[in-house]
Order: structure tokens, then sequence, then C-alpha cells
């Protein structure tokens, strides 16, 4: 999660929401991403969808079965959607979203096979989104 966090802390210097992801195989980081929605004016191009994106064209196929995702914030619909569609093996994430999580905002589980954890670094997570909106409404 540390690595997420690092993420998403390039996400916040170039003015995007905060949100930081990567993508681990086999004990190695095959992929790592951060918000760019502002930066490529591309809605989707949240930091999940990037991160799947990334591992799936380092693995060469669509399915993320054996990996796991560390994203410092809870999943939007979007991103829960393309991970169950990817069945990754497991999700990892450290703030819950209230507003927009996936959970928040309709009765969605992942695929049935994921496994999901939230916790670890929620409050690291979180302070770097508050410091954001704080920022950006001053």
């Amino acid at each position: 999660m540390r690595e997420a966090l690092k993420e998403a802390q390039k996400a916040y210097e170039k003015g995007e929401i905060p949100v930081g992801a990567i993508v681990v195989s086999n004990n190695q980081i095959i992929s790592r991403a951060y918000n760019q929605t502002e930066l490529l004016s591309d809605v989707t191009a949240h930091a999940e969808m990037l991160a799947i994106t990334a591992a799936s064209n380092h693995l060469g196929g669509k399915y993320l079965i054996d990996c796991s995702l560390y994203v410092t914030l809870e999943p939007c619909v979007m991103c829960a959607g393309a991970l169950t569609w990817s069945q990754i093996g497991r999700v990892i994430y450290a703030a819950k979203d209230k507003k927009k999580g996936y959970s928040a905002v309709a009765d969605l589980k992942l695929h049935p096979k994921t496994e999901v954890t939230q916790g670890p670094f929620s409050e690291e997570s979180e302070k770097l989104l508050l410091d954001f909106f704080r920022k950006l409404r001053n």
C-alpha cells in the first residue's frame, strides 16, 4: 500500500484527485498508476482502470486471477465493474469512499472469488484526500 500511496502523491502533485493503485503478481509490482482524469480529459482514467490495463498488457491477457490490486481509495462502481470482469484475486483498499465507493452506491459485489480487504493505511490516504480538497477550495 505504501507504493500505491506514492502513486496517489504523484496525482496530488499534478492536481489530480490523489488516488493511486498498484497491481501485484507473484510478489512483484506489475503495474502502477494514479488518477489522470484531468491530464487525459478522460472520466475513465481512474488509477484502478489504468493499473488494470497496464497489468493485463504486462501479463498478455485480460484476467488477473492471481493478482492483487492495492488502491488508496475504495473503487467506484465503474472500477468495481472492471475489477469484476478482470476476475482479480484480491482487492485491498485503504480509505472507504462513503459517497462514491461501489459499496455505498450499489449493492454490488466483486467477482465471487475476489477477496476484498479494507483498512491498511486508511488514515494516510484520507489525509491526502482531505488536504487535496482543502487546497482546491482555497
